[in-house]
């Protein structure tokens, strides 16, 4: 403790002000005048005065020397293995407090003639910073369960204000505190006080250096141990370029549960920490933060880098979409928590990866409609179904809706080039620009496939195949967009209605093309024909239906709304017009001999003729060439 010295009556009372590390002075008052004086290093005062601030220092020294001497850590065996703070934290309060006053004097004799008292007192310093070293070291060590980051981040954010052990007059207001918390978060907080007071000494008495150097060493231990748990690991680029589907799926999957934790507990938590310590230096703080997190960071942050640049092909955009989700959710607190000019590095290294992500998605995004357009197989799908290239489009598009969120944050601003076509396409269906560029894109890739199944129809050599080709492929998008809420949403209900309507036109053209050999077999209802007319009529239907059937049984129609409504149509228009013709001209045949082979079908069999159709059974394909029966399909925007 300072001197303390009572004064007669008019004398002068000397009150130490505070100290800073440039200069050391004193400030004295006179009880019975309202003049006043300083004294200071800077400035000359006189002999008694400096007579007096010199004895004052010497006894400071005589105080701080007895309890650094005390707990000098190479006096004896008892202070080597005993801590100070562990002892009692009042004594060790008062330990820094008797550095601070022996820094102080130092300011005042080194300004003076007194070689052998400053010798005397840089001695002391040392050996106090060599205990304090000491006890910041055991206090880092004894506390590591105490001050991990998830821990420190938890109770900072907490909605328990978290207290402050300096804050607290004596221990046994702290104790009084502390049985409103938990054992941990007590031990917590007397740590936190305890690193936090002695790097404020250290720092303020020219050893911040030292301080700071054990702080890193084992706060960086701590926090890449952390890492090390989360599963996280400095892949180079041959090793993910060569990693297999599964392995790279699992190491993903972690990547993204270990992501959040790392930013949003270990290091806000490291930063809450290092900031409490080291609050006496904003540089000190900041340097600290970034020495100790920048290479765990770093290489948290890099990984979604590597996955870009090794990872290519379209089915690699729904992870890519994944982990861009993730830094976007997380990079409010990324900029907070790596907000200093020292931390930089670590927060472009985040945003370098968002954005490389983000320009990933959209890359793949046109090349998957570049692979569209440039599809040139040949394949002719058995029965006019379903083409595989529909199923994969489509199944990918549906896919794709479900990230609309994240493709509209990537699209919004930064649209996948497009040529000219699409440029038109857009501005048709976003001339009032309120609809989102992901509507607009999902799309333009349907329309492309379109397009693009208008061509392969004209592999059929047969028209009316070629039509129910197209309805079946038209009719499969639909539904799918039916049965996918969210590319429904996106979409609308007008794009879905629209397309209906060209279902049923691709229908209505398939049933013209397919059956009107068939009908035109048939007089005209009001025609008056003769006998020999009539047979010949009963011999043309008998080949034109025989011939229909026989094809249209192998072809497809999977859906069995579609497929019956087909039916039905069909039905609508043959079987009424045959039992006309039947029920007329069989009485004028009764005589006929051999019956049964000029009428080989009844009214009631062309029903159950019809319901055979379309349930071809082999869904194999065959190569052919390209037929130019089938008209060319225009395509209109969708």
């Amino acid at each position: 403790m300072m001197l303390s010295v009572t004064p007669k009556s008019g004398a002068t009372t000397l009150t130490p002000r505070k100290v800073t590390p440039s200069r050391f002075f004193f400030q004295s008052t006179k009880t019975n005048s309202s003049s006043s004086y300083s004294l200071s290093s800077s400035c000359t005062a006189s002999a008694p005065s400096r007579t007096f601030s010199l004895l004052m220092m010497e006894e400071n020294i005589a105080i701080a020397e007895s309890i650094i001497t005390k707990w000098d850590p190479n006096s004896s065996s008892y202070t080597k293995i005993t801590f100070l703070f562990q002892h009692s934290r009042k004594e060790a309060k008062e330990f820094l407090k008797s550095v601070n006053y022996l820094r102080s004097a130092m300011h005042v004799l080194a300004n003076g003639n007194l070689s052998s008292k400053l010798v005397l007192a840089q001695n002391l310093m040392q050996t106090a910073m060599k205990r304090l070293e000491k006890e910041f070291y055991q206090i880092l060590s004894a506390n590591r369960d105490h001050l991990d980051p998830e821990s420190v981040s938890s109770r900072s954010s907490g909605s328990a204000k978290f207290y402050n052990a300096d804050e607290a007059g004596s221990e046994d207001e702290m104790e009084i505190i502390g049985e409103s918390i938990t054992e941990v978060e007590r031990a917590s907080a007397f740590a936190m006080s305890d690193l936090k007071s002695i790097a404020d000494c250290m720092i303020s008495s020219g050893y911040g250096i030292e301080c700071v150097k054990i702080y890193k060493i084992i706060r960086k231990s701590i926090v890449d141990g952390g890492l090390f748990r989360l599963g996280i690991q400095q892949f180079k680029s041959p090793q993910v370029h060569k990693m297999d589907p599964e392995g790279l799926e699992s190491i993903l999957r972690n990547w993204m549960d270990a992501v959040k934790i790392a930013v949003k507990a270990l290091f806000r938590g490291e930063k809450y920490l290092c900031d409490h310590v080291f609050s006496a230096s904003e540089n000190i703080k900041e340097s600290c933060f970034y020495e100790i997190t920048k290479e765990g960071a770093t290489t948290l942050f890099r990984f979604p880098e590597l996955i870009v640049k090794n990872k290519k092909g379209p089915e690699r955009i729904f992870w890519q979409l994944e982990i861009y989700e993730a830094v976007s959710d997380l990079w409010p607190e990324i900029e907070s928590i790596f907000d200093s000019e020292s931390t930089q590095a670590i927060k472009l290294q985040a945003l370098s990866s968002w954005l490389k992500l983000s320009d990933s998605v959209r890359t793949i995004l046109s090349d998957f409609e570049s692979t569209i357009q440039k599809d040139s197989s040949k394949i002719l799908v058995f029965g006019g179904g379903i083409h595989p290239l529909t199923q994969s489009v489509m199944n990918y598009v549906s896919s794709l809706a479900d990230y609309y969120g994240v493709l509209s944050d990537i699209l919004a601003d930064h649209p996948p080039p497009g040529n000219s076509s699409f440029q038109e396409f857009k501005s048709v269906v976003s001339d009032d620009c309120s609809t989102p560029e992901v509507s607009v894109h999902l799309a333009w890739l349907i329309l492309v496939l379109l397009c693009k199944l208008d061509i392969k129809a004209e592999i059929y050599k047969d028209v009316s195949l070629s039509y129910l080709f197209l309805a079946n492929n038209l009719h499969f998008i639909v539904e799918k967009v039916n049965n996918t809420p969210n590319l429904k949403l996106l979409l609308g209900e007008d794009w879905v209605s629209e397309h209906m309507k060209k279902v049923k036109q691709y229908a209505s053209n398939y049933e013209t093309t397919a059956w009107t050999k068939v009908l035109s077999s048939l007089p005209e209802r009001s025609a008056d024909i003769s006998p020999e007319m009539a047979k010949e009529c009963f011999r043309k239907f008998n080949t034109a239906f025989e011939e229909a059937y026989r094809k249209q049984t192998s072809w497809i129609v999977e859906d069995r709304k579609l497929r019956d409504n087909l039916k039905v149509s069909i039905s609508q228009k043959l079987v009424p017009t045959y039992q006309e013709f039947y029920d007329t001209y069989m009485v004028m045949l009764s005589g006929e001999k051999n019956m049964e082979l000029l009428v080989r079908i009844s009214p009631n069999d062309l029903g159950n003729y019809l319901s055979d159709l379309f349930h071809g059974t082999s869904a194999s394909v065959s190569s052919t060439t390209s037929s130019s029966l089938v008209p060319s399909q225009r395509c209109f925007p969708i």
